[in-house]
């Protein structure tokens, strides 16, 4: 997420989970004196890190900060390689990389160099744009952050749409609903209504469903949205093409030239300095660089995801996916911190039990 940006989600469903919630993040911005809210009042970037950083500090402070380059499983566990040379053994290995290595490009923009296209996860800052002209793709908070964003930084931006329409999430609202509304659209971690309320109520009775259905449901439920906070920033502030998508691309000198179709069919060129592809993330295992071959063709995957145990275990004993990568087994709630509480008890009860 660009620097001075929000966070979609309500402050009660920004908590990480620790066992007795001794530190939730309305704990947190008391102690500091920051502004806090269950409902109502935004919850800044900056404020979510500093929460992280020190949750991290108080609950596993002897984390480290290395990278594995392999993980190979043996017959009985695993042997791990770091970066540093050291090796090691370990009987169980959770996955919990989170988007990481699963950015989203377009195949038709995805071969072309970085200095003229590259995803939204790579920026912070976009201090470096000013002055430019700069293309967003995409219709999803990530989007529309990223582009207020290059406004703010000097830049000439445009967001190009695939939809027909940028979907805004309505204000939140600082009290509570009546009972009949919330009969009506219950409350829930992941906002809203019947189905996001059984999202984070029944991950287990999600696993049971049909293959078919579990992907349709992660795949299109709470699609691209963006925050209320941010609409008065790009409304009428830049150009905006929905229902658009880029048929081709190519770099034409110091510029990159799409070519975009309409959902009228009309065609149209545009030449631009720089696309950022806020398109977001697809798990592919392959795209995990410290299993080789052999390992990933021992994993049991649908559409490249791994198939879990009711205990997040996969087809190869002692290894576990947790986070994004286990979405397509538990249902969407684990696209978001939210599902941290159902997947930490539900792993230490079977690592107890084990």
């Amino acid at each position: 997420m660009p620097q001075g940006m929000f966070l979609k989600s309500d402050g009660f469903a920004t908590n990480l989970y620790d066992r007795g919630s001794e530190f939730t993040l309305e704990g947190y911005c008391k102690r500091e004196g920051i502004a806090y809210a269950n409902r109502g009042l935004p919850v800044s970037l900056e404020t979510f890190i500093a929460y992280g950083l020190e949750f991290q500090r108080r609950f596993v402070p002897e984390l480290e900060d290395r990278r594995v380059l392999a993980v190979r499983p043996l017959a009985q566990g695993f042997l791990l390689t770091c970066d540093d040379g050291e090796t090691f053994t370990a009987s169980q290995v959770v996955v919990a990389t989170g988007i990481s290595y699963f950015h989203y490009i377009p195949k038709v923009l995805s071969d072309l160099p970085e200095e003229f296209v590259t995803h939204s996860s790579k920026h912070s800052s976009l201090a470096h744009f000013n002055g430019r002209d700069v293309t967003v793709l995409g219709g999803g908070s990530s989007a529309v952050d990223i582009a207020a964003s290059l406004l703010d930084s000097g830049a000439a931006a445009r967001l190009v749409v695939r939809a027909p329409s940028i979907k805004f999430l309505n204000p939140p609202i600082a009290v509570r609903p009546s009972w009949l509304k919330t009969l009506r659209t219950p409350s829930s971690g992941l906002g809203p209504g019947w189905r996001s309320r059984l999202c984070t109520d029944a991950p287990l009775l999600f696993r049971l469903m049909p293959e078919r259905f579990r992907l349709r449901i992660v795949r299109t439920h709470l699609g691209p949205s963006a925050t209320s906070y941010v609409r008065e920033k790009v409304d009428g502030k830049m150009p905006v093409l929905v229902g658009t998508q880029v048929r081709s691309a190519e770099i034409r000198g110091n510029k990159i030239c799409l070519q975009l179709v309409r959902d009228t069919g009309a065609e149209l060129e545009l030449e631009t300095d720089h696309v950022i592809a806020a398109t977001g993330y697809k798990v592919d295992l392959r795209r995990l660089p410290f299993f080789d071959e052999q390992a990933l063709s021992a994993i049991r995957t649908v559409d490249h995801t791994p198939i879990l145990s009711s205990n997040f275990e996969s087809s190869i004993s002692g290894l576990y996916f947790v986070g994004l990568a286990s979405a397509n087994t538990f249902g969407p709630m684990l696209r978001f911190a939210f599902g941290a509480g159902f997947t930490s008890r539900r792993l230490t009860r079977h690592f107890r039990r084990g």
